[in-house]
């Protein structure tokens, strides 16, 4: 058995509700305020975000449709869309568990939707990514999670095609789709609750 890991909220913090009244407390100044600033520039990832994620628009395009849609200022965007990699931090459960899988022997691999200049400063500042076999960021593959296409060109790229494969992702809609894709699939809530999932499936 293969296990694939999602990034953003299973190994690396993403909080958007959080961080946004730090990084633009002018705008997010109440809870509401806060989300409605958040599905405002993430769009729910499917909207300008989503083409940020595939690779198919860089950052200072991604600034100027956002503050076109929003009304935030091209620098405010900017600002929050260069301080997000520092808010990406491990979650040291999460990578607590990853290194007890690597260290039980199991074939580790990632699967996550990732801008280049994210995936680029997660690889020079994360040793830990080491413990992966491989791994497939969006942005370098031009498609994006819960696309069918993607699970079946991890798939292919992780080698070993006719092998079973679990996904660990927070976000329901993707672990719908890789089971749709014929793999198992956990949602992650907290690593406890992740592991209890894997050591059922004889993982750990």
């Amino acid at each position: 058995m293969r296990i694939v890991f999602d990034f953003g909220g299973v190994l690396f913090r993403w909080k958007p509700l959080e961080f946004l009244p730090r990084l633009l407390p002018d705008h997010a100044t109440s809870p509401l305020a806060t989300q409605a600033l958040a599905r405002g520039i993430f769009q729910g990832f499917d909207g300008d975000w989503g083409e940020f994620d595939r690779g198919v628009l860089d950052a200072p395009a991604l600034a100027q449709r956002i503050a076109l849609r929003t009304g935030l200022s091209v620098h405010e965007v900017r600002h929050l869309i260069d301080a997000i990699p520092d808010e990406l931090q491990p979650l040291p459960d999460s990578v607590a568990l990853l290194r007890r899988l690597h260290d039980a022997g199991r074939d580790l691999y990632f699967l996550s939707n990732m801008p280049e200049p994210y995936a680029r400063h997660l690889e020079a500042t994360h040793e830990f990514l080491a413990l992966f076999r491989r791994g497939v960021y969006s942005a370098r593959v031009k498609m994006v999670k819960p696309e069918p296409a993607i699970f079946e060109h991890a798939r292919s790229s992780f080698g070993d095609v006719g092998a079973p494969l679990v996904f660990i992702d927070d976000a329901a809609k993707n672990v719908t789709a890789a089971r749709a894709a014929g793999w198992q699939g956990i949602q992650f809530r907290d690593a406890v609750q992740c592991e209890e999932q894997l050591r059922a499936l004889d993982l750990i």
